[in-house]
């Protein structure tokens, strides 16, 4: 080869690629050059670094539940549009028609409310009307019981003790002393363990009294339930229970409190011959 033809093929290399005229220095020592390999992508290394699947149980688990979600959420929209779909293609006239059935339904449910409404009212005042009605038929019951002396009572009172140690004191002294004490409201009164009732009778016993067949013995105590402010001058006017019993030579004491117990009761009884009017 001539010179010119060497120069010409130097000027030639020094114008190829620096990989080329590496690739070539390379081949003339006698080695290969190395094959390196290709370069992956980023989808490709995502995809190595997630095969095999590992999936836990708490991943499917969630994995259900939002395909169930979405399923749920696909089936509602394509039922909206299906709805909206019908009422864009529906007639002027099924419209109208559908706008007076929503409107008769809502004037049927606005009805049904206020009928149970009224309802609810008058069940309201029945019950407000029975429950009055029990309240004053146990208060009647009550008052009567404390009357017929069937219940206890306490309450402020007085209690009058009569010590009588000449054994002066008569029956209609006392019962004297209990129709002033009811004149002036007493609500109760019971006399020695004995409840003073409607039908309640005094009777002279040797030097003591009875009531209802019951012997009193001194002291004779008056247990009254009532307005204290109006009991005890009752018994103290002039010429009345105090003045007459004090002249037979007995003392009398005269005690306010504002808590009287009566707790002596009689037993119910039935009439022999008295029956009420409805009956």
């Amino acid at each position: 080869m001539s010179n010119h033809d060497e120069t010409a093929e130097n000027r030639l290399r020094k114008e190829l690629p620096e990989e080329v005229r590496a690739a070539e220095a390379t081949e003339a020592v006698g080695g290969a050059p190395e094959v390196q390999s290709p370069q992956l992508t980023g989808r490709q290394r995502l995809a190595k670094g997630l095969w095999p699947l590992r999936v836990t149980r708490a991943q499917l688990i969630v994995a259900l539940l939002l395909f169930g979600l979405g399923f749920g959420l696909a089936v509602q929209v394509a039922s909206n549009s299906d709805g909206d779909s019908a009422l864009r293609g529906a007639r002027q006239e099924d419209l109208v028609r559908i706008l007076d059935e929503l409107d008769d339904r809502t004037q049927r449910l606005e009805d049904e409310k206020q009928g149970l409404e009224k309802q609810r009212d008058e069940l309201e005042n029945s019950s407000n009307q029975a429950e009055e009605a029990r309240r004053q038929t146990v208060e009647k019951e009550r008052q009567l019981g404390i009357l017929a002396g069937t219940v206890g009572a306490q309450g402020p009172g007085i209690t009058m003790t009569i010590e009588d140690t000449k054994g002066t004191v008569e029956a209609d002294m006392l019962l004297d002393a209990i129709q002033e004490l009811r004149a002036a409201g007493a609500e109760a009164i019971q006399v020695n363990g004995v409840r003073v009732v409607a039908d309640t009778y005094l009777t002279d016993a040797g030097n003591s009294v009875s009531v209802d067949g019951n012997k009193i013995n001194a002291p004779v105590r008056f247990k009254v339930i009532g307005k204290p402010q109006d009991l005890e001058p009752a018994l103290n006017i002039p010429g009345g229970v105090v003045q007459t019993l004090e002249k037979e030579q007995a003392t009398v004491t005269i005690e306010r409190s504002d808590k009287i117990v009566v707790d002596a009761l009689r037993a119910a009884k039935r009439p022999d011959y008295a029956r009420s009017s409805s009956q």
